[in-house]
């Protein structure tokens, strides 16, 4: 019986002979992998007939060793080899099932290691654990050399077989050090009587035996050969007291293996892309550089790490460092030699790519389209079509969320898109996008790289939502007239852009993707379920026979971080769609759906995203005091000086409060903000610049400065015509025709509403085509009572759509709307239907009263007063008289606006 049969990857299904050609063994003998070899050997015993082997009472506790030993040889969860102490405390989680057999056979065996023929013996009898005895049969136990495990032993065996007598004897005393580190007679009794016991010895004895054995190996070690040269390295990753000091051991440990190396950064690097490291983060990456200096990709890792604290001139001198010593051999791509001379296929272009990723991010648009043009052309010149379809989605990613109004010269060489389609036409930013998100789709597709072609399908989808996509030829007797976007095409590109999970296990797919971070993650959570487990039964040394700590835990996913994150964002986009479809629920269900399952693949960016559309729901539909609550959490967990979105959040829902509330100052103060974010001094997107010209606007349409009102919407609506922002369109159109309507210029606003409409019904916005049904039934009911009836019909027509799912302002100026046709009608008498306009003054009232909306609340209360009046209920005449007063008074002479501000 094959033991972990066929399991490759990562080093296990690489010739063991040599690394890069080089003639070194693949790994570099340590104290650390010789205890991991024994460990093996107990696993599958040379010979081995019984099942299970001995110490193991059942098969099923046999595997427990097995899959943790599996998992040990992959995990990369530190730069360093653990120490014996960790290798026991960690062991112990397997070794309850054998009595503590494991540790006492380990110490012992490592112990009795004394002499170089030791040594022999040990790996010579290795080499049974490799090798089918004669006449074996389908029942015995051997380990196939092909596996995870049998590779590991291979590499290790050939290791000692290529040691000198010197390196012999220095392993030697590396081992008596890694023995000296912990106690041989390892107690099991007590979790805490081990750990006592465990500081106790390290207190005592290491010191003493590190002026011996420790005398500097580390500066025997060369550039190019395997990283797990002997150095002093600290204890874990984070090892810092409370002055942010370095606490190094005086314990000498090993660094990893290059291929857990490799595996370590990348996975610190998924990290970077979720949160903003600390400055031990920064301590500890430049001791790893200085313990192994051919890892180059430390510096890619510095660079993403300052890319992070958004330093310009700390995140480009690291890209340039890291391409220029790396030379080439650890680029981003798979690569192939090129026909030129001394170059490598993969180095150039790569570091094209992550230039422009770098002017991307800091707001050089310019710059970053002129290395994606380069970078497309070398990458043509190289045939190097993995890169090719990276750069093309990053150019189309840039085009649609940086407004660019002109790229011809940038864009357009041979190498690129062109711009003309043979017709002598040239094609506009939105066709130009559409091109490269098609050509890069098709790349992605015929490459079979998954994740582009998810990414692919998302852009698409994104594209589709917002653009209306005119044939090229759009003239004849058959050309469509039908200008409108296509929620199916949407739907569909979403729903293929969730097949990266469905894809994944594919031989594609799974084998870019391991790289140990599963084994990381579930030797955490096993280490998680023995500690508590030990918590709450100390006196007990042996774990049930249904092995809880294996199964019982839940075990993470081994779907990898990139992976989940685009299924993720499909989740997140779907929200978006829905938002501009005018679906509530949707959006509230897609939103919490990301938050929920995919919060831990999530970037900090997308996961802030999510949490925003939430809080939005919470502030349209139930108030601001839910929403700054919900807020606060947001904050501990996201602080929004970290997260752009939370900021801008946080900065909307108290300018929409101070609008209400009448506290202009506080919202001029809170545009003068937003200005500043906007300013073009900082490269921010185009979206920011449209929601700052917004609120502008809207604090002096509250001001009643109609005319300059109007003259920043007229701008801000040429803006959004420069950049093809037809969905932004609608908005500012239907802001316009609200300027004209407060402004008395009824007449003016009517054709504003009426293009809203069209825009609305073009791109699908039934919610904002319902608010904008709304205002053209305002504008008609201020021409005159003569239009009372057509303004209730549009009401009426605006109605489902709005109360079920429309906000409190929005159903609140329905219901106003409502009664104020009724009350404009002459044919209508509130003596036969006083519900028909008191009902809804009522309810618009209580969703007033909850936004602290004083202006339109004045209005309902005055409203209420006439209608009473017309009924002759003096009293209730008098009182809703007196509110809206309140109001009025409170718009006129504001008191404590410093408590907008708080929250």
């Amino acid at each position: 019986m094959s033991l972990f049969a066929g399991v490759g990857g990562g080093a296990g299904s690489a010739d063991p002979v040599s690394a890069g050609g080089t003639g070194r063994a693949l790994l570099e003998l340590t104290p650390y992998k010789i205890a991991v070899c024994h460990l093996v050997q107990v696993f599958a015993p040379p010979g081995g007939d019984s099942v299970p082997p001995f110490p193991f009472e059942s098969v099923a506790h046999h595997n427990c060793l097995g899959l943790f030993l599996f998992t040990f040889t992959r995990s990369c969860d530190d730069f360093r080899e653990p120490s014996l102490e960790e290798l026991l405390r960690q062991l112990k989680v397997v070794d309850d099932l054998t009595n503590g057999w494991l540790c006492e056979q380990l110490t012992s065996t490592l112990s009795a290691l004394n002499s170089p023929d030791d040594l022999f013996n040990f790996f010579d009898k290795l080499r049974g654990v490799l090798t089918a005895p004669e006449g074996a049969s389908a029942e015995d136990i051997f380990l196939d050399p092909n596996s995870q495990l049998g590779v590991f032993l291979r590499c290790c065996i050939l290791a000692f077989n290529s040691m000198t007598f010197e390196g012999v004897c220095h392993l030697l005393a590396d081992l008596v050090m890694y023995c000296n580190s912990t106690d041989a007679s390892y107690d099991l009794a007590e979790v805490e009587d081990f750990d006592t016991e465990m500081n106790n010895l390290m207190d005592a004895d290491i010191g003493s035996h590190a002026g011996i054995f420790g005398q500097g190996y580390a500066s025997e070690s060369h550039m190019g050969e395997s990283s797990s040269a002997l150095t002093r390295a600290p204890m874990s990753l984070h090892d810092f007291d409370e002055t942010n000091t370095f606490k190094v051991d005086d314990n000498p440990t090993c660094l990893r293996s290059r291929w857990q190396l490799e595996a370590y950064l990348n996975q610190q690097a998924d990290i970077l892309e979720n949160s903003v490291p600390s400055n031990s983060f920064n301590a500890t990456i430049t001791q790893l550089q200085t313990l192994a200096p051919e890892l180059h990709r430390v510096q890619f890792l510095q660079y993403l790490n300052a890319l992070c604290h958004d330093d310009y001139v700390a995140s480009l001198d690291n890209l340039h460092r890291y391409f220029d010593y790396s030379a080439g051999m650890q680029g981003l791509f798979g690569r192939s030699m090129s026909s030129m001379q001394d170059i490598v296929v993969g180095k150039y272009e790569s570091a094209l790519l992550c230039l422009g990723n770098l002017h991307c991010h800091f707001g050089h648009p310019k710059k970053a389209l002129e290395a994606f043009a380069e970078a497309v052309r070398v990458s043509q010149m190289n045939n190097d079509d993995s890169c090719l379809a990276y750069v093309l989605g990053a150019i189309s990613n840039l085009l649609s969320k940086i407004g660019m109004s002109n790229t011809v010269g940038i864009i357009s060489s041979p190498y690129s898109l062109g711009t003309n389609i043979g017709l002598g036409t040239p094609l506009s930013i939105q066709q130009q996008l559409l091109v490269l998100l098609k050509r890069s789709l098709k790349r992605a597709d015929i490459l079979k790289l998954a994740s582009l072609l998810s990414f692919d399908h998302l852009s698409l989808a994104k594209f589709d939502l917002k653009h209306v996509q005119r044939p090229l030829v759009s003239f004849g007797p058959n050309a469509s007239t039908k200008l409108r976007t296509c929620p199916a095409d949407v739907c569909k590109n979403l729903r293929l852009s969730t097949r990266v999970l469905t894809d994944f296990g594919t031989d594609a797919l799974s084998t870019s993707n391991d790289n140990g971070s599963f084994s990381t993650s579930w030797l955490r959570n096993l280490s998680a379920a023995s500690d508590s487990w030990h918590s709450s039964s100390m006196k007990s040394t042996k774990l049930h026979n249904d092995f809880d700590n294996f199964h019982y835990h839940a075990q993470p996913s081994p779907v990898p971080a990139p992976v989940l994150q685009l299924a993720g964002s499909g989740y997140l986009l779907r929200a978006t769609a829905w938002e501009h479809y005018g679906s509530v629920p949707m959006v509230r269900m897609n939103a919490l759906v990301y938050a929920t399952c995919f919060a831990d693949a999530a970037s900090s960016s997308e996961l802030s995203l999510a949490y925003v559309k939430l809080i939005q729901q919470l502030a349209v539909f139930k108030g601001y005091s839910a929403a700054f609550c919900a807020l606060k959490l947001t904050e501990k967990k996201l602080p929004s000086s970290t997260s752009l979105h939370i900021q801008l959040l946080r900065m909307q829902i108290l300018h929409e409060r101070a609008l209400h509330r009448g506290h202009l100052k506080v919202a001029q103060q809170i545009c003068d903000e937003f200005g500043v974010l906007s300013s073009s001094v900082c490269g921010v997107d185009i979206e920011l610049k449209i929601e700052a010209s917004v609120r502008r606007a809207r604090t002096l349409l509250a001001a009643k400065q109609y005319s300059q009102a109007a003259a920043v919407a007229n701008s801000l609506f040429s803006t959004c015509y420069k950049y093809n922002m037809q969905v932004e369109n609608a908005s500012v159109l239907l802001l316009l025709a609200e300027i004209h309507r407060k402004s008395d210029n009824a007449v003016l606003g009517l054709p504003y509403a009426l293009a809203t409409q069209s825009f609305c019904k073009s791109f699908n916005l039934d919610l904002l085509e319902a608010s904008a049904t709304l205002t053209l039934a305002e504008l008609w009911l201020a021409l005159g009572s003569s239009h009372a009836k057509r303004a209730l019909s549009l009401a009426h027509q605006s109605l489902p759509m709005i109360l079920g799912h429309g906000g409190l302002e929005l159903c609140a100026r329905a219901h106003i709307v409502l009664a104020k046709c009724h009350l404009s009608d002459p044919e209508f008498s509130v003596f036969e239907k006083p519900e028909a306009v008191l009902d809804p003054l009522n309810q618009a009232t209580q969703d007033l009263q909850v936004l602290e909306y004083r202006e339109m609340a004045a209005e309902a209360y005055y409203l209420k007063a006439m209608a009473y009046n017309h009924l002759g209920k003096l009293d209730e005449r008098e009182e809703a008289a007196g509110c809206f007063k309140e109001h009025i008074t409170a718009l006129e002479n504001p008191h404590n606006e410093e408590d907008s501000l708080a929250y």
